[in-house]
């Protein structure tokens, strides 16, 4: 199987959507003799937030002598991107092999896995074969009914944050999505909750599992918020007596921060070895696409994939304190599930004008439904089927004005607005 093949392979099986349950995983990494107990494994669930911690954790991780494998979703280019080995997406000729074999158990099977099954599968049996010391696994959507939730003992369970989304799977509430995200908990086995606010569930599931729970600590974090922490060059703060610069932009790569180096203290106590070295050089040189992230500076570019009202409102933080009184240019595509009648309410008095579009997925909101939502509250709002042509748009517009250009919406996107970027000299 080629990469091409193993690509029109999981298209075909995309066409049956999203189905939670662990009968079918649980039955796959049987038969591929469970590879996902064979690695010491962290396991990362929550609403937002999950990517960036991922990609710092496995920074430090790697700069600690550690071989890490890691395990995140969407792919954001290509399939691969998800699938890493020391911060780098493993090779398409590797993917394809692993893929091979797990299609050849899929097809055995009386209810074949469903494509992000598959997925989760040939990340487990990456780990094994690529020798992993450590691995660090995203949930897809929610926690116990998630297919990464069949290993049985990690090394550290994460909930990032509890907000809401995925509603129509999860619920409409705080604590309906927060039971499912505490089915990540593992009996006997530590878990750190990184949000605000932790919901009961949490606190009882964890009672229930005799897990020790941990929550995130501020105190060794040392910092003069906001003017002199976030600038466009990066998240400025000390910790433990060491200056520290983030590579990350987004007030809420803090956060992110102080939930790796809260989880970084837990598994320091469970017997790793990470040099307070390896978390400077980690997090001052890790990156990660699609995050507040600088794609042109004349004029300025950014794309940052936050969906939900929580990263619609962080994205609103970090626009007021980044640009101050500086309006900027939106263009913007989401998914038609999303909470998008509040983008205007959240992110209005920041805008000059929103161009609106489709991502290239059946679960695309159609641009002029959304274009509509910011009409209606007098914000000026173009329509473009095309997604291409609606980002030549956006971006003349935004050169012309002299104003930043900001994409944002699904991370579903970003490959489409970045090729259309890289056509506009």
């Amino acid at each position: 199987m080629t990469y091409k093949e193993s690509s029109e392979y999981l298209k075909k099986t995309s066409q049956r959507g999203i189905c939670l349950g662990l009968e079918r995983i649980t039955v796959l990494t049987e038969r591929l003799g469970n590879p996902q107990d064979k690695v010491k494994t962290i396991h990362v669930a929550g609403t937002n937030g999950k990517g960036s911690f991922i990609a710092m954790l496995t920074s430090v991780l790697k700069n600690a002598g550690y071989r890490v494998g890691s395990f995140s979703s969407p792919a954001i280019t290509k399939t691969t991107d998800s699938f890493r080995i020391d911060c780098n997406k493993i090779a398409e000729n590797e993917f394809a092999e692993i893929m091979c074999d797990v299609s050849e158990i899929c097809e055995e099977m009386d209810d074949n896995p469903t494509e992000f099954e598959k997925l989760t599968a040939v990340a487990f049996e990456m780990f094994v074969r690529k020798k992993c010391d450590i691995a660090v696994v995203e949930c897809g959507m929610g926690g116990d009914l998630d297919s990464t939730n069949v290993i049985s003992s990690p090394l550290l369970s994460v909930i990032t944050n509890v907000q809401k989304d995925h509603c129509d799977f999860l619920g409409n509430t705080i604590e309906e999505i927060a039971s499912h995200k505490a089915g990540i908990i593992k009996h006997g086995r530590p878990v750190f909750f990184g949000g605000e606010d932790i919901p009961e569930i949490i606190v009882k599931t964890a009672q229930q599992k005799s897990s020790e729970l941990f929550t995130a600590d501020w105190s060794d974090i040392l910092f003069n918020y906001p003017e002199s922490v976030c600038t466009l060059s990066g998240t400025q703060f000390s910790y433990k007596g060491m200056k520290i610069n983030l590579s990350l932009l987004g007030t809420y790569q803090l956060n992110n921060a102080v939930n790796v180096l809260n989880c970084i203290e837990i598994l320091k106590n469970q017997g790793l070895d990470i040099p307070y070295k390896a978390v400077k050089d980690g997090l001052e040189n890790v990156r990660w696409h699609g995050r507040f992230e600088i794609l042109r500076k004349n004029p300025l570019v950014i794309f940052d994939g936050s969906h939900n009202p929580d990263g619609i409102k962080r994205t609103a933080e970090s626009l007021e304190l980044y640009f101050g009184k500086k309006r900027v240019v939106l263009l913007v595509g989401v998914m038609a599930d999303k909470e998008y009648s509040l983008y205007a309410d959240i992110l209005g008095k920041y805008t000059e004008c929103v161009f609106t579009v489709m991502p290239d997925n059946p679960r695309s909101l159609d641009c002029q439904t959304l274009a509509g939502t910011f009409s209606e509250k007098g914000i000026p709002a173009c329509a473009f089927h095309e997604l291409e042509w609606g980002v030549q748009s956006a971006y003349s517009y935004a050169r012309e004005k002299n104003l930043p250009l900001v994409a944002l919406g699904s991370l579903y996107m970003y490959r489409e607005f970045t090729e259309a970027l890289d056509k506009i000299s």
